[in-house]
């Protein structure tokens, strides 16, 4: 009888000593979708080299000949041979053999990214957005998991795009982990150079929390979401309207986009969202994210019109093309109050926005055999999709860009998206209407919590623990930020019954600086207190400071600097040597590859002055450094916020800018 082999063992052993069994790819997985070939003979080949330098000399003649066929099937050479045995979830911190917590927290992290429960395509390590990977392949999983193990508290190690390039002598001040994903030369860092590279085995895409090990399920996104549908009602609605029976219309139940219609249940709408791939949304329902299942669309009218007389609270999930419910509701009268789409346009042509009059399969196959007809199919896609939005905006919807690329897009493909002037786009992004002025400006992003024990009992307190702060808070905050507290007072208090947990014991809420150090500050107390377990402090990339993303994150910055990337470089390097446990930068998150930089960051509390003392630091200049960049772009709000906190903190000075009257610039180059 063979041995058992241990979990600890199989994760200190790394690349195993004998070689594994062949897998079957599973036969009900939600494959990420068949990339197109985009290597020539000879690089195919220095792609097999790059794979087979993992391994012994001696398993290089069994290795390439399968590798290869992994490469001619999906233009990726995943190593699924090599997938472990055991179970994928998080566990809890004390389950993983590690010689410090810091590295334990960031293994237990890891495994939640890739939990099936949680990720997209867990077979092919991606995490979510359909390209957004934790490694290329799963030696890489192996080796840094081992690393993980035998790493000490005055060791780095290094991640070179899901490469662990190794573990280098340190300081225990520093980060147990630095990561960079995508960070390409400028002039390679075309979508066809993320095929040809990642193909090649050397980058990988690791789209916001996905490569930075930080990503918690469509919770993460579902705070932003909630924030962002209920302000978009706002500003539609009479103050004594009720969102009600009234109609948000969206695309897309992936990783993040599947947050949708569980925000749209918080906020108390209708939410209509379209999904082409079934399992997607089959996993959504399951999870009880979304509360109806429909394939047809004479169907969906007549289930959205009983929710109308109704005045129900519902999500709909209709499995079909966005752009047939699109047409059908105007067909039918049916007035769309708000409207938009989180498909993943920053992959157009590799399965991030599908054709409409073909199906998932028929698209999947066109994608890989015929790559140029199924980019011509897209485009014709979109320029119909924005056909349809702009007759319903013409009607009173309310439509707004959610940071997907998707006016970006629509404008390449020719869609009548653009204003008069040709430069501007004629709808806005969500965060130059709603989450830039409220929101970023303000310094309020997702701070986000993860309790390590895995104890769902944790959660509950550390959930009452930043109520109660929230409360002290919003006593003495400013009129400019009461609403913003008030409604994370709301999030906070109604988190447990809104069943947002999918995998690790997590949360997110929107704070500003004042409100993370002071909530981080009571979770260090109550762990030093033994009152719960440690836990893993971190955040989205989609935030104040780590991302600089002209068409998302920056996009209400007006002083032409938001194609700069200073302020995100400026985060992940600030952050490093103020504490924080893992660092991150990323090229492509959110929006896709060459169109934004973004960093993150992980921070392990454990209850001890040290961890104390790096929150302060740390959390206070993750979230200013945005807020300086944006008072320095004149935005009014950041301006009011970084002057206040100049007031709270004597040992902060920020440049201020000096307003200039526009009258004065009138005619002076005419």
């Amino acid at each position: 009888m063979s041995k058992v082999v241990t979990f600890s063992e199989q994760i200190l052993q790394g690349i195993p000593d004998e070689l594994p069994q062949t897998k079957p790819y599973p036969a009900n997985a939600n494959s990420a979708p068949r990339r197109k070939d985009s290597l020539t003979t000879t690089e195919k080949k220095l792609a097999l080299q790059n794979a087979l330098r993992y391994f012994p000399k001696k398993w290089h003649t069994t290795l390439a000949p399968e590798f290869a066929q992994e490469l001619m099937d999906y233009s990726r050479i995943y190593m699924y041979r090599f997938k472990p045995d055991y179970e994928i979830y998080a566990r809890p911190i004390d389950a993983y053999p590690a010689q410090t917590k810091e590295a334990a927290a960031i293994m237990l992290m890891i495994m939640n990214n890739l939990d099936p429960a949680v990720a997209q395509h867990p077979q092919e390590l991606i995490t979510y957005g359909g390209n957004g990977a934790v490694f290329q392949n799963w030696a890489q999983y192996l080796l840094t998991m081992q690393y993980l193990a035998r790493m000490n508290d005055t060791q780095t190690l290094h991640m070179y795009s899901g490469h662990p390039m190794g573990l280098f002598p340190s300081s225990k001040d520093a980060p147990r982990v630095v990561i960079t994903n995508g960070m390409m030369i400028p002039n390679y860092s075309a979508p066809d150079d993320w095929e040809k590279f990642n193909a090649l085995g050397v980058t990988q895409y690791g789209q916001m929390t996905a490569g930075s090990y930080m990503y918690i399920g469509p919770q993460g996104i579902v705070h932003g979401t909630t924030i962002t549908v209920m302000n978009a009602f706002r500003k539609v609605l009479k103050a004594e309207e009720s969102p009600a029976g009234k109609i948000f219309l969206t695309a897309g139940l992936g990783g993040m986009s599947g947050a949708q219609p569980k925000a749209g249940n918080i906020a108390g709408c209708i939410t209509v969202c379209a999904e082409v791939n079934p399992n997607a949304a089959k996993k959504r329902y399951d999870q009880g994210w979304v509360d109806v299942l429909i394939e047809e669309i004479d169907e969906l009218i007549e289930r959205v019109k009983q929710a109308q007389d109704k005045k129900e609270v519902v999500s709909i999930a209709y499995i079909g093309n966005i752009v047939e419910v699109w047409e059908a509701f105007y067909e039918h009268d049916i007035f769309i109050h708000l409207g938009s789409d989180q498909t993943s346009l920053h992959i157009p042509w590799t399965g991030g926005y599908y054709p409409v009059g073909l199906t998932f399969e028929a698209s999947n196959k066109m994608m890989r055999d015929q790559p140029e007809a199924f980019k011509k199919e897209v485009k014709n896609t979109l320029r119909r999709h924005a056909d349809a939005i702009n007759k319903h905006t013409e009607r009173g919807t309310y439509f707004f860009d959610y940071g997907n690329a998707f006016l970006l897009e629509a404008s390449r493909a020719g869609a009548d998206v653009m204003k008069n002037d040709a430069q501007d786009f004629r709808y806005p992004s969500y965060v130059q209407d709603i989450l830039g002025p409220m929101c970023f400006d303000y310094g309020f992003g997702p701070f986000r919590w993860v309790c390590a024990s895995g104890n769902p009992k944790d959660l509950e307190k550390t959930d009452r623990i930043a109520q109660k702060v929230l409360e002290k808070i919003a006593q003495t905050a400013p009129d400019e930020i009461k609403q913003q507290h008030q409604d994370n007072i709301i999030w906070i208090k109604d988190a447990q019954q809104n069943k947002l947990v999918v995998g690790s014991q997590a949360r997110i809420l929107y704070a500003d600086a004042e409100g993370r150090a002071k909530i981080a500050m009571a979770f260090n107390d109550a762990i030093a207190n033994q009152e719960i377990g440690a836990v893993i402090l971190g955040r989205d990339h989609h935030d104040v400071s780590g991302t600089d993303s002209p068409y998302r994150e920056t996009s209400n910055i007006y002083d032409g600097s938001k194609f700069t990337a200073d302020m995100a470089i400026h985060n992940v390097i600030g952050d490093s040597f103020r504490g924080a446990t893992w660092v991150s930068i990323h090229n492509g998150g959110g929006v896709g590859w060459g169109e934004v930089i973004n960093g993150g960051f992980g921070m392990l509390l454990d209850g001890t002055q040290a961890a104390r003392k790096k929150l302060q630091n740390m959390l206070f200049f993750d979230v200013n450094n945005g807020i300086a960049r944006r008072s320095w772009a004149r935005n009014e709000e950041a301006i009011f916020a970084i002057k206040r906190e100049m007031d709270r903190t004597p040992q902060l000075t920020v440049t201020l800018p000096n307003l200039v009257e526009d009258d004065l610039l009138n005619g002076l180059f005419e």
